[in-house]
């Protein structure tokens, strides 16, 4: 799709705020209203479609896209959705250390050790950790707190706790960086430190650092997203 539109508003609707192009309401891609909850996001959303010139590119439209997700496939199966992101606690990458070598031991505990002690203290949970890469059985009611705290999201915040889940592999950075209990910015260096780690030792490598900031770049959009609901 091209640009075809001149004036993009943001106005208030039933239930939120809506976005609209030349005085036309945006829709999602199943033809549901795009009405989100708060005027930051929509006013958010708005620029991504200022900033358009030709070519419409849904990848540099990462607001847009959460907003689609959050009405097309969070809000009908919310529960499902949740509880999805919710078994990543069973095998948090915070848990899986390595052994070897001391400087990476080193690395990983203090940056995992610091999330899994917010989630302690938060949760009233605790953590089975292991060195190496065999499951390791985390506590029953662990799993079922940090699944009940999922489950209470709204559509809005699961899709944009799920990018950060999905990409870190951390439910709990995740959910810290939900409750700005850690920066977006120390959340991506926890759940990216091996990757980190690899390119120090092998050197640069162009692929495997394109992919890596193309994570970074979803990661910090998905935190975005989280951030403008409030």
């Amino acid at each position: 799709m091209k640009r075809f539109w001149k004036e993009v508003t943001v106005e208030a609707e039933e239930g939120g705020w809506t976005v609209k192009l030349d005085g036309k309401p945006l829709r999602t891609p199943a033809r549901a209203a795009l009405v989100v909850p708060t005027q930051t996001l929509a006013k958010a959303i708005a620029d991504e479609w200022r900033t358009v010139e030709g070519d419409v590119d849904p990848r540099a439209m990462p607001l847009t896209g959460l907003a689609n997700a959050a009405i097309d496939r969070v809000a009908p199966e919310r529960r499902a959705f949740a509880g999805g992101l919710a078994r990543y606690a069973e095998a948090d990458l915070a848990c899986y250390r390595s052994d070897w070598p001391p400087e990476l031991v080193s690395r990983q505990a203090a940056k995992w050790d610091e999330l899994l002690a917010w989630a302690r203290r938060r949760y009233d949970v605790d953590f089975s950790t292991t060195s190496g890469i065999l499951h390791v059985p985390q506590p029953q009611a662990t799993i079922e707190r940090l699944d009940h705290a999922v489950a209470a999201l709204d559509p809005f915040r699961l899709a944009g706790l799920s990018p950060l889940v999905t990409i870190g592999g951390s439910l709990i950075a995740g959910l810290a960086v939900l409750e700005k209990a850690m920066t977006p910015e120390a959340a991506w260096e926890a759940v990216s430190l091996d990757e980190h780690w690899q390119l120090e030792q092998w050197g640069a490598d162009a692929e495997a650092e394109k992919a890596l900031e193309n994570r970074r770049r979803d990661f910090m959009s998905a935190a975005r997203f989280l951030d403008l609901l409030d």
